[in-house]
């Protein structure tokens, strides 16, 4: 490595100010922090020294999303071979699956992480700033919450909205108030209905004649049950959105993002409580199959256990405060669990429901923070009392 570091020192003074590419100057440094740990420090004012900052954070982030990218490339391989022989078995063929499924999730990541760095790079030279390295993360879940036949075009397309309105207008990252993975999904769930919905997107190049509905849609249509066992879709052997379908997978991710402290447990435990709670509501006082399905389906189905460990907890647009995390976890899996029971047309209901809450989480903030202003505004009114009585 120590070739490539004279090599960047060497052409490091052309991007300074005064050189000839200076224009280019945030360019050079996204590639050279990317590469090496900055020598910068800070010069005055107060600081402390960590070694966790935003490139390792989201480094880490995009190692705990590699189980469920992992399996989804090999489950997009299988459920094709599958849609041709229904007889084939989970583990037959495993690298024509591993072959398959590349050839069709890894166009999807390159899309997504060309055109999404390509706009954060020219915001950044615009703007004269550093090119942080949050799009590291969203470019890669993107991919994974979308089906494998999606068009390419409406890949980018979606991507492109989503970082300009959704984030670099407000800034850049860490200034968004909504998920821009969510925001993406969200813009093509909306402007193309068909390349998120139905049997024939979740499969890709299925046989004619295999169904390839997912377990939420089989629910949505009026199934007393749906055709795949629990212990299918917690394993995840089943259609759906890339990145989605093991739990498995997303719980190895979720292990590793508490245990280094980046996601938030008390946002995780919460969106699961809330929505044990909505879907018990319902196996009591609901009427129709999909209402007296155990409450801990839901858990397995669609993408609430994804959201719930990758998209409720992020830093950026969730709530900031303790108490406030615990309601706006809670709020995310109770609006999931109600939307897919009582909207048809929403299916899945954990993408709205995060962005609903997105919305929300300074509001909910807000109310928190005041609520303990007011707590310790009466516990010194009180003390002030009992001061003067006892002079």
């Amino acid at each position: 490595m120590r070739f490539i570091r004279d090599f960047l020192d060497d052409i490091k003074p052309n991007f300074e100010k005064g050189g000839r590419f200076y224009w280019l100057h945030s360019t050079f440094d996204a590639f050279e922090s990317f590469a090496f740990v900055p020598n910068k420090t800070t010069s005055k004012g107060a600081h402390f020294r960590d070694a966790l900052d935003m490139k390792r954070t989201m480094i880490i982030v995009v190692l705990a999303l590699i189980p469920a990218l992992l399996f989804g490339i090999y489950n997009v391989g299988y459920q094709h071979f599958h849609s041709i022989d229904p007889t084939l078995a989970f583990f037959d063929n495993f690298w024509r699956n591993i072959g398959f499924g590349l050839i069709k999730v890894l166009p999807i990541i390159i899309v997504s992480y060309v055109v999404g760095l390509a706009i954060e790079f020219a915001f950044a030279q615009y703007r004269g700033h550093e090119v942080n390295e949050g799009f590291l993360v969203t470019g890669l879940l993107i991919p994974m919450i979308l089906p494998a036949d999606v068009p390419l075009w409406q890949v980018a397309l979606a991507t492109a909205f989503a970082v300009i309105i959704g984030k670099e207008v407000f800034g850049g990252t860490g200034m968004n108030f909504l998920n821009p993975a969510l925001l993406t999904r969200a813009f093509l769930f909306f402007a193309f209905p068909a390349s998120l919905s139905g049997d024939n997107v979740w499969i890709a190049q299925k046989a004619d004649a295999f169904s390839g509905a997912t377990p939420l849609a089989e629910m949505m249509t009026g199934a007393v049950e749906p055709s795949q066992s629990f212990l299918s879709m917690f394993l995840g052997t089943i259609p759906g959105s890339i990145g989605e379908t093991s739990i498995i997978a997303i719980l190895l991710g979720a292990i590793l993002l508490l245990f280094t402290g980046i996601a938030s447990w008390r946002i995780m435990l919460s969106v699961f409580l809330g929505g044990a709670f909505m879907g018990i509501i319902f196996n009591i006082f609901g009427s129709n199959s999909y209402s007296q399905l155990p409450f801990y389906y839901h858990f397995v189905m669609g993408g609430f256990a994804f959201g719930a460990v990758f998209m409720a907890t992020d830093p950026v647009t969730a709530a900031q405060t303790t108490k406030g995390k615990w309601i706006y976890g809670f709020l995310i899996g109770v609006m999931a669990v109600l939307i897919r029971l009582v909207n048809p047309a929403y299916p899945e209901g954990m993408m709205l429901s995060i962005l609903l809450m997105n919305v929300f989480a300074p509001l909910i903030d807000y109310y928190v923070v005041n609520a303990n202003i007011k707590r310790r505004m009466k516990r010194w009114k009180i003390k002030a009392v009992d001061n003067s009585i006892q002079k």
